[in-house]
């Protein structure tokens, strides 16, 4: 071993491109990711007296604060139980119940449906159903006094948009289960409940404590929602929001933006450290045979008629937001169908702007964050540098740190340059920053889909290249990155995506220059104007899966994997 790390150091050495790359690297991740974060802690602790823990204290001391952090817990817990739930409810059908071909179409449909679509659409979709002037509660049971704003409504949208996380995440942990530990259970007698009670389930429990730990993570993080649909009923992102645009108290949202941080920092450590590990150890491995499948009629029928409905239900709160966009008032009058709300957004409301804006920045955004992804997963796989553990952990760090307190910390770190000292002022207010950010929230989902990948590549294809005398970047690009082809093309999508329908990170940070869509929607949500909103969202919505759609094009006839 100490050979081997010798060789390593003297290998790195003799390679000015790879030091570059790290030194390059390493500098990005501490200037856009850690430096944000620490002058967050340091504006909530040094003021004029020096190091102190008065803003702490005062913070504390507001009624709207305490209350905005048992709310957010409470919403957290009940939504990361309920999304849990229900989807390990959607993955059991799916793996072990034998469902016609409409039914598992449907429940795929679901599962996609919260990826590639805005993160607030359900909230409006419930407003228009639910709301004092709904659909449903007004116009179909006469329910005048009813308001499905406040702990509910966000309980119910939140659960609808995060229960699909959990449903891929459990379905991928049950496929791995080797079937023959429960058909040795079956074949001694027992029930199905005692299969799934005794067997199962104590197999999946630490991948239940992982899926319910990303799910709590993503309820308190969540800002969209809450704004929407909360109402008076305050959450910790939404207090620090108002904290800055209402009071404008900086250095109290910077306190704020630091205790919801901590909150979810500890949920991921434990999330990513302890039951990811947990989790693989769990498991037996790849099935060695084919799962036979439920299909005891007493089983199969209430299982799917259950998740039929619910999945159902959702796909009708997706179908009413371009419903919405066709009524001349929502609410007073459903006839006839209009396009004039599709028309006003681009000849009144400067939608052609919004939707060029949102595209481009998201457009340069997504090869950036796909190729700085692949370099580290390229760096965290393939090379053994004691600088890794540094580099994995910081490129991870974004996924647990909420939108809202990455917007704070740029704000509080880039207005006046690096620590005050004018260096990188110039890319806050403009459009850089945007991309920054777009490129930070989505660094984590590519990195850990080439980590994936790159494990799967056999390394002595790359050392054959390096003997042949290759440097390392044309290993990376010659063999390497053709190889991780699919991993590449859908991190580029998937940070598209992320970046058109993101909000709670960039909210704070967009100026009257640029319009993005998704600040329009809130905007309108919040004035009432919902056929206008679900107007802008419609065509979001679309945009969305026609990248989805290109993206598995691309992977079918260009991708690597019908060649292994």
């Amino acid at each position: 071993m100490k050979q081997r790390r010798e060789l390593e150091r003297k290998k790195l050495l003799s390679d000015p491109i790879m030091i570059t790359t790290i030194v390059l690297l390493v500098t990005v991740l501490t200037v856009f990711i850690l430096y944000p974060l620490a002058i967050l802690l340091i504006d909530s602790i040094y003021g004029s007296n020096g190091i102190s823990l008065d803003t702490f204290k005062r913070v504390m001391q507001m009624p709207n604060f305490r209350r905005a952090i048992t709310n957010t817990l409470k919403i957290g817990f009940v939504v990361g139980i309920l999304s849990t739930l229900i989807g390990l409810l959607f993955s059991y059908v799916e793996m072990y119940v034998k469902v016609g071909k409409i039914a598992g179409g449907l429940f795929n449909v679901v599962s996609m449906l919260p990826v590639v679509s805005p993160p607030f659409v359900l909230s409006l979709s419930m407003i228009m159903l639910f709301g004092r002037a709904g659909l449903i509660t007004r116009f179909l049971l006469g329910i005048y006094d009813n308001s499905i704003y406040g702990y509910w409504g966000i309980v119910i949208v939140q659960t609808l948009t995060f229960f699909p996380v959990c449903y891929m995440m459990l379905k991928g942990l049950l496929k791995n289960i080797d079937p023959s530990l429960e058909e040795a259970v079956r074949d001694m007698g027992a029930t199905r409940f005692k299969v799934f009670k005794d067997v199962t389930l104590p197999l999946l429990l630490p991948g239940l404590g992982n899926a319910f730990l990303v799910t709590f993570i993503e309820s308190i993080a969540d800002f969209a929602n809450p704004m929407i649909i909360g109402g008076s009923y305050d959450t910790l992102a939404t207090t620090i929001y108002l904290q800055i645009t209402g009071a404008y108290d900086k250095e109290g949202a910077s306190a704020m933006a630091v205790v919801l941080l901590m909150i979810t920092l500890c949920m991921f450590i434990v999330q990513k450290y302890y039951l990811e590990k947990r989790t693989t150890q769990t498991l037996t491995g790849k099935a060695s045979r084919v799962r036979m499948m439920i299909e005891d009629k007493s089983v199969v029928i209430p299982l799917t008629i259950l998740c039929s409905l619910a999945a159902a239900f959702v796909v009708l709160m997706y179908i009413c937001v371009p419903i919405g966009a066709l009524f001349p008032t929502w609410g007073y009058k459903f006839t006839p169908f209009t396009f004039k709300w599709f028309s006003l957004i681009f000849t009144r409301y400067n939608g052609l702007k919004a939707f060029r804006d949102s595209f481009v920045l998201s457009l340069i955004a997504s090869p950036i964050t796909a190729l700085i992804s692949m370099i580290i997963s390229y760096i965290i796989v393939k090379k053994n540098f004691k600088i890794n553990g540094f580099i994995e952990a910081v490129s991870m760090l974004a996924m647990a740190v909420p939108g809202t307190v990455l917007g704070v910390g740029y704000i509080r770190g880039f207005s006046k340059g690096l620590f005050g000292t004018g260096i990188l002022q110039f890319i806050y207010g403009n459009a850089l920053i945007l991309i920054i950010v777009f490129v930070v929230r989505s660094l984590p989902t590519g990195t850990r889909s080439g980590i994936s990948a790159l494990r799967q590549i056999d390394k002595s294809i790359e050392e054959s290249a390096y003997d042949m005398g290759a440097n390392t970047f044309k290993v990376f690009t010659s063999v390497t990155l053709p190889l991780i082809k699919d991993s590449f093309l859908s991190g580029l999508v998937t940070t598209f995506v992320r970046s058109i329908t993101a909000i709670s990170a960039i909210i704070l940070l967009v100026t009257p220059q640029y319009l993005l869509i998704t600040v329009q929607i809130n905007e309108f949500a919040e004035k009432g104007s919902f056929s206008l909103a679900c107007a802008f969202a419609t065509i979001l919505i679309i945009i969305t899966y026609g990248s989805v759609l290109l993206m598995n094009f691309a992977i079918k006839n260009f991708g690597t994997s019908k060649y292994r």
